[in-house]
């Protein structure tokens, strides 16, 4: 059912809301076959019928509380199935109008209660659940477009549980729905091949002959018919693109004798009414509201009887196509245009360049007139034509090898195959277009799922809309030049083609009139065309217009449509240096999407692109005229290298390829314009753990430090960048400091309006201060004082760096002092008022840094800060909830009266208790801590025990995290000092485990959990368990620690079970 209803069935596509089943035979055949299913699947598959849903299948019903037997319980307008779930929900409920159902057994009978509606029910149940499977079997077999592997995984899930009797009837019942997909979508399929679908061309010719019907006198059939729209597309089509993809051909008006106007929507499934144009915006209201008829002519006589009564007595052969219809031919090869292809919104050519003719007179025939042909449907009213069929031949010179035969309108129709696939291409719809010239085929074929990209990649410019130039703008000169000059390439020679090559380069190509004229006339495809000729002047003229040109998304993304990439990566083996150089930066151009940089890999330009870089760069002071292109070589492939590395499987390629190596040789370069595109690409790979290594191993963090010296903001830019993304590693922290690459990176900070720069450079501070040795050096060079001042008015990439870092540098003491000075407290915790989950995630660690001096959380707690932090408690970003709660812990600690404050949330203390139940093991670790500082209040831990935090506590035990066992032994420590808490810690089980984090390895592990040993020691029945689980023997070991607060907190636990053995001893023996 879902991909029936997805692909086959007939929606509405316009007015407000979800879309509604259309009343098409298509649909009413589908939902015959539906009820069908349904209604005989109890009776078919019982075990599988008894299924319970995995969400009812909820609509509203026509079906009321008469309509149900005595299996049902009733009350009022209320109906229930007494057949339950496992839950004990029951399988039916009715509820005024609305109805839900679980099971296909309910369904069934649902349907067979329906009786004359049937049909109705299963509408509005298919409406309302639009993808039914997801909600009988679960969301994971939703209809979804491409491979489909919900069934191998429910195959899987069979035979790893051949005792999981529902995964198999849940397999059998998808497995049911499939084959009744296949069934649904044949069926429309064959019922749709049947049908004959319109025209442009046969709408045209009836609307024209209906005109000569119109007007006044006796023999007029109608008053009036108009288009909506006097623009014609190529295609015959009069409707915007967005409506031509639903095969609409044209809107019409027409004024009957008898009638009201009628408003009329021609498609190629035929013809209806539809609602006419909007009173408020004056546009047409696309929604269908009639049913659909054949053509117009059946239409008119069903909706007024005075066409019905005279349409018939109408002599159409006498009537003759007016003068200005004719159509001459044109044989001049550069005035043919391609047949077939789809028209933009915004073409528009010069007149009678619009009007090519498809069909010429015979030779040595007279062609001074000529009468319409009537079609098909004219002929069924009993009229026959003297139209005699002419054909014509023209002959059009070629640039390419070969040549293709045209197409005709009428062979491609709105919703052929053909125009299917032009319609796909967002770009444009030239890679369906039928050209002069030899056309390569996109990128992709068999294997493509192979290469397919990671989702987390970026799509950059993949998505953006088409902006199209609107049909009545007021278009430049350079436009219809642009145009002509176009239409001389296709028919020229040699010599005219590269003289039209060069008259288009004298033209402003970075305009985009420009570059969409060269689009909208063809001419990307005969500049692709050209780079295969083996005129290496025609090649580079090319490349030049399409290096050019492809800086515009739209151009770029048509290139890739039409095959270019694939002729350019060739293009890269050249001898011809410039032609390598010229390939490469429109290669560059072109991959900034993913598609792109997909092709480019798969058509191995990768490894072509590394083999350019290779060549030993000079002093620019020797070098000879051949070195020179070589290194512009290099320059070309590095830009490339740079577009392409956006993807991850690139970057693996390029390493693969032998990439490293030639980048870091490049990277010593005198020349900026090619260290540019080398620390792009390093940069850009900087974000795999590989490339960080080898940027290490292969020396090059030394060359990044000293360019950051340079004067070009840009390429200090890169610089930053890339040492930011390697900086996570220490050894980069080390090799940064040790080329004295620090001052330079604060030296930056001063370059506040470069906002990218900014960025980057604070991102390189922020990475670089998490070693300690790197931030006494900050500390050297003003660095934190220049941070603060940009707390205020920067964009949040730049503050979230900012604040990283101080989170840092505030791990030191000295540099709290410097912040607070420096009158940074208050706006950190403005910023704590925020929404930018990173950003919260490093603030509140700079603030949690900052509020462990007792000057600072003074501060804080005056700006309310505290209370900022506890709110970020209910962020849904687990990530957020830990660093507030890590920074709620030195805020309770150094609050003057702390237990008193935290009383004062309301609710604060059964939030931070809830989020016990998290699974993050940060956040619970996070929480822990938190809880042991609140609890050294009496009152509070009073409070936190009604709120049930033993037993939460106790849950956590059985955990192998040393980080959250340390801080739930330190909180179950604490909270062991009220009322019989240390009792409700054994009863919870949380003992033994406790005794187990004895064999951790972390000291600090040890020290909680003897401490919160001895707490729970104090309890007999603690005690016992304790020594059953082997506890003494370890605590004895730690009563040697050198760390005291262990030594004590183990020796009072073992002194506490020695108590209660000799009280036991004395008991027995006396």
């Amino acid at each position: 059912m879902g991909a029936a209803l997805t692909r086959a069935a007939q929606w509405t596509t316009a007015g407000s809301g979800t879309g509604k089943l259309e009343l098409t035979p298509l649909n009413e055949s589908l939902l015959k076959e539906i009820i069908r299913f349904v209604e005989n699947f109890s009776a078919r598959y019982p075990q599988e019928a008894a299924l319970v849903f995995k969400e009812p299948l909820e609509w509203t019903s026509t079906l009321d509380v008469s309509h149900f037997t005595t299996d049902y319980d009733i009350s009022g307008s209320t109906v229930k199935s007494r057949e339950t779930g496992k839950d004990g929900n029951p399988l039916l409920h009715l509820s005024s109008s609305s109805i839900a159902v679980s099971s296909f057994n309910q369904l069934s009978k649902v349907i067979q209660m329906a009786q004359d509606k049937k049909l109705k029910e299963v509408r509005a149940c298919l409406e309302a659940n639009r993808d039914p499977v997801a909600k009988i079997i679960g969301p994971s077999f939703a209809t979804i477009e491409g491979e489909d592997t919900s069934v191998l995984r429910l195959v899987e899930k069979v035979k790893q549980d051949d005792k999981d009797n529902e995964s198999e009837v849940k397999m059998k019942v998808f497995l049911l729905i499939q084959q009744l997909d296949m069934q649904l979508l044949n069926n429309s399929l064959k019922q749709i091949s049947q049908e004959v679908r319109l025209s442009p061309a046969a709408v045209k010719n009836d609307v024209e002959l209906l005109k000569r019907f119109c007007g006044e006198g006796e023999k007029r059939v109608l008053m009036s018919i108009e288009y909506t729209s006097d623009y014609e597309f190529s295609n015959g089509c009069r409707t915007p693109p967005w409506r031509q993809v639903h095969g609409e051909i044209c809107y019409l008006v027409i004024k009957p004798c008898d009638t009201e106007p009628l408003y009329i929507t021609c498609s190629t499934t035929g013809v209806f009414l539809n609602g006419g144009k909007k009173k408020d915006d004056g546009e047409i209201d696309y929604e269908r509201k009639s049913d659909i008829y054949k053509d117009l002519v059946i239409l008119l006589k069903n909706k007024s009887r005075h066409f019905e009564e005279n349409i018939n007595k109408q002599d159409f052969a006498n009537y003759e196509e007016p003068p200005s219809t004719e159509k001459t031919a044109h044989v001049e090869s550069v005035d043919v245009e391609e047949q077939g292809q789809t028209q933009r919104s915004y073409e528009h050519q010069e007149k009678n360049m619009h009007e090519k003719t498809r069909q010429q007179p015979a030779q040595n025939k007279p062609s001074s007139k000529k009468k319409l042909e009537p079609s098909l449907k004219w002929r069924n009213l009993g009229i026959t034509s003297s139209y005699e069929e002419k054909n014509y031949n023209l002959k059009n010179k070629k640039i390419g090898k070969y040549e293709k035969p045209k197409q005709t309108q009428e062979d491609i129709l709105p919703h052929s195959p053909e125009s299917k696939k032009r319609t796909i291409f967002s770009s444009s719809s030239l890679a369906g277009r039928y050209s002069s010239h030899k056309i390569k085929t996109p990128g992709g074929g068999p294997g493509a799922s192979e290469f397919s990209e990671s989702s987390t990649e970026s799509e950059e410019d993949e998505d953006q809309p088409e902006r199209r130039q609107e049909s009545n703008t007021d278009l430049p000169s350079e436009y219809w030049q642009i145009q002509k000059l176009v239409k001389y390439l296709k028919g020229g020679n040699q010599t005219a083609t590269v003289i039209a090559l060069c008259s288009m380069r004298d033209f402003n190509l970075a305009q985009e009139t420009c570059q969409l004229a060269i689009r909208d006339v063809g001419g990307l495809e005969v500049l692709i065309n050209l780079l295969d000729t083996e005129e290496i002047k025609c090649n580079i003229g090319s490349l030049k217009i399409l290096k050019e040109i492809s800086r515009n998304a739209q151009i770029r993304r048509a290139i890739a449509d039409l095959g270019g990439l694939q002729t350019m990566v060739k293009i890269l083996d050249s001898p011809d240096k410039d032609l390598k150089c010229l390939a490469a930066e429109t290669i560059a151009n072109v991959a900034k999407f993913r598609r792109a940089r997909r092709t480019v890999r798969q058509h191995g330009g990768i490894k072509r692109l590394v083999e350019l870089l290779d060549c030993v760069p000079e002093d620019s002071a020797t070098l000879t005229p051949e070195q020179e292109k070589d290194i512009e070589v290099a320059r070309c492939g590095a830009l490339a290298l740079w577009s392409c590395s956006k993807s991850p499987r690139n970057k693996e390629a390029i390493r693969k390829a032998g990439g490293i190596p030639l980048l870091a040789r490049l990277l010593k370069s005198p020349h900026e314009n090619m260290l540019i595109p080398v620390v792009g690409t390093l940069q850009e790979c900087a974000s795999e753990q590989r490339y960080r290594v080898a940027i290490q191993t292969e020396k090059m963090i030394e060359d990044l430090v000293k360019n950051l010296n340079c004067d070009n903001q840009e390429l200090q830019m890169h610089c930053a960048s890339a040492i930011f993304k390697c900086a996570e590693d220490k050894k980069t922290r080390d090799l940064v400091r040790q080329y004295e690459g620090l001052q330079p990176l604060v030296s930056l900070l001063n370059m506040s309006e470069n906002k990218q720069l900014l960025a980057a450079t604070t991102g390189a501070i922020w990475k670089c201060s998490i070693s300690m040795e790197n931030v006494v050096k900050f500390q050297e060079y003003k660095a934190i004082e220049t941070l603060v001042g940009l707390l205020t008015d920067q964009p949040e990439e730049v503050l979230v760096n900012v604040v990283g870092a101080l989170g840092e540098c505030a791990q030191e003491p000295v540099n709290r002092a410097v912040i607070r000075k420096c009158g940074g407290i208050q706006p950190l915790v403005n910023l704590l008022t925020g929404t930018n989950q990173a950003l919260l995630v490093n603030v509140t660690r700079a603030v949690g840094a900052c509020a462990t001096e007792p000057e600072n959380m003074a501060i804080i707690d005056r700006l309310d800060g505290v209370r900022l932090l506890w709110s970020l408690l209910k962020n849904p970003n687990p990530d957020v909830q830990a660093s507030a709660a890590w920074a709620i812990c030195p805020c309770i600690e150094n609050a003057k009266d702390a237990g008193e404050m935290v009383r004062s949330f309301v609710g604060g203390l059964e939030l931070i208790v809830n989020l016990l139940k998290s699974t993050n093991k940060e956040v619970l670790a996070s929480v822990c801590a938190a809880i042991a500082k609140i609890a050294k209040d009496e009152e509070n831990l009073a409070v936190i025990t009604d709120h049930g935090v033993v037993p939460m506590l106790g849950k956590l035990t059985n955990t192998t995290d040393d980080k959250l066992r340390r801080h739930l032994a330190e909180a179950i420590a604490r909270c062991c000092m009220w009322g019989t808490n240390r009792v409700s810690f054994g009863e919870a089980g949380a003992v033994a485990p406790l005794v187990r984090y004895l064999k951790s390895r972390d000291i600090a592990v040890h020290r909680e959990t003897a401490q919160a040993l001895f707490q729970l020691s104090k309890d007999p029945n603690n005690c016992i368990i304790m020594h059953e689980n082997g506890v003494v023997k370890l605590l004895l070991d730690m009563v040697g620690s050198p760390d005291e607060v262990l030594q004590e907190a183990s020796a009072g636990c073992v002194a506490n079970i020695r108590r209660l053995a000799l009280a036991n001893e004395k008991a027995r023996y006396g």
